[in-house]
């Protein structure tokens, strides 16, 4: 291939970018256009997402009551846990990646013989919730154990998904199209837990019948879906390579200045979200006193996302991934700002802060996942090397640091204020450090994300002259 050369290190700056930059447009050839994806392919994509949240969703919005309320650990020692859960996974993440790169079947592809074992970490989301009533160390190591084991099962299987983006499509609305669908996938199932499964989990109720029932349904359905996502979603975009040497990614990834910015900004920004996300319960409660608006920012969350799902394309097409990424970011900014200023009285403002929030959170994911999918092009292009599972593995780690960051933030935000729970009126000190968690330093957090985004130039443009350059290069 015409760019498959060595590449120095000082030849990854923001500087060799924009000379290869002008290569690209000298270049770039014109192709056929490919084949728009299917609305059955779209949708089996939704679908693996819907599966990932049975598992990441449960567990994020149940684990830490049930941990507590049912299984009886201690909240400090639950706490404790799935920070460190969340720090493995960034590692199981990566670890994923490269094996995901070493793999290839002739008849499958890379990504899609990985999805038929969805139902491994299903299965263990059923052992989670299913702590032995026994000594309390043993109960805390087996928690340990089984929940490390769903990371790894986990990280096998969601890495590859994500991966599939960039192998089914080269097309910028298309990728865009794909990411609104995981994002309703994912959404589907949020929303079930939220208004179906979370009002069951009242005072009185046999909690662990409803775990031991809610996660047996989720494995038989989401190893359903799994297949489905498998079948349906067909890799049409060939790998330069089909087995990836540990030096050929490394040298991949020294040279895709696109990935690093872009992994810098995710974990800035999912830290952002992940600590108004952690503290809005607190801010509705102790802040603005209005506990009834609670449902109504679930049911603003649903809208928002879907709306976007099938909005956001549109503009991507119009000013670019990049351009848009920048604008949600932007909104984030806003929110947080009317999320920490607006007085006890005018709840509403603050509640105008946190949809701005949403609006940012949603439409940023949203593009996250077809921005990764556009960096292993330039990456193919710079090196010759088509390296998709480490650089999907990055960026998924670097979110699940950020989510790990995020509550952690607000927790010691909160002991910084002198928080104490159970207090039905909190010290002045205490609200402040709620607001600034739910507000302030989200708020500077993605201004950081946003800002850095500066120095991403691979444009949608950009994108497709690559794209055209390889295609040139490998006729």
């Amino acid at each position: 291939m015409g760019q498959a050369t060595a590449v120095s290190p000082q030849d990854c700056g923001v500087s060799s970018f924009e000379r290869d930059e002008k290569t690209v447009s000298r270049s770039a050839g014109t192709k056929e256009p490919m084949k728009k994806l299917s609305r059955l392919s779209v949708f089996g994509y939704g679908a693996g997402d819907a599966a990932n949240s049975m598992i990441i969703s449960t567990g994020n919005m149940f684990l830490l009551v049930y941990y507590t309320d049912v299984a009886g650990i201690g909240a400090a020692a639950a706490g404790t846990l799935l920070l460190v859960a969340r720090i493995f996974n960034a590692f199981t993440d990566i670890a994923a990646g490269r094996i995901v790169d070493r793999v290839h079947s002739r008849r499958w592809g890379k990504f899609r013989p990985f999805l038929v074992f969805g139902f491994i970490p299903l299965l263990l989301s059923v052992a989670v919730f299913h702590v032995p009533d026994v000594d309390p160390s043993l109960k805390l190591l087996y928690a340990y154990c089984i929940y490390g084991l769903v990371c790894i099962a986990y990280s096998m299987v969601n890495v590859p998904y994500g991966c599939l983006v960039g192998a089914m499509t080269q097309d910028a609305k298309d990728r865009a199209r794909l990411g609104g669908a995981r994002t309703m996938g994912g959404l589907s199932v949020g929303a079930t837990l939220g208004f179906f499964i979370a009002p069951l989990l009242g005072a009185g109720q046999d909690m662990q019948q409803i775990f031991t029932w809610l996660t047996l349904a989720f494995a038989v359905v989401g190893s359903g879906l799994y297949v489905l996502t498998g079948t349906v979603c067909v890799e049409r975009v060939a790998g330069s390579i089909p087995k990836i040497t540990l030096g050929q990614s490394i040298a991949a990834l020294k040279a895709n200045t696109p990935l690093v910015i872009l992994c810098l900004s995710s974990i800035l920004f999912v830290t952002g979200t992940s600590a108004t996300g952690a503290a809005q319960f607190y801010y509705l409660r102790d802040v603005l006193s209005r506990m009834d608006l609670f449902p109504v920012m679930a049911g603003a969350q649903v809208v928002i996302t879907l709306t976007l799902a099938v909005l956001l394309p549109r503009p991507v097409t119009r000013w670019g991934k990049r351009a848009v990424y920048i604008t949600g970011g932007g909104l984030g900014v806003v929110g947080g700002a009317l999320v920490f200023l607006a007085p006890q009285d005018a709840p509403l403002l603050g509640l105008a802060g946190l949809v701005l929030g949403l609006l940012a959170s949603a439409s940023v994911s949203i593009l996250t996942w077809a921005l990764i999918a556009d960096t292993v092009e330039y990456g193919e292009w710079k090196t010759g090397v088509r390296v998709q599972g480490i650089n999907y593995a990055l960026l998924a780690a670097t979110r699940k640091l950020g989510m790990g960051f995020g509550g952690g933030l607000v927790a010691f935000s909160l002991a910084w204020g002198g928080y104490v729970s159970g207090t039905a009126e909190q010290s002045d000190a205490a609200t402040l450090a709620i607001r600034a968690a739910a507000g302030l330093l989200p708020g500077a957090l993605v201004l950081a994300a946003v800002a850095i985004m500066y120095w991403y130039r691979l444009t949608d443009q950009k994108h497709a002259e690559l794209v055209a350059s390889l295609s040139r290069d490998a006729a």
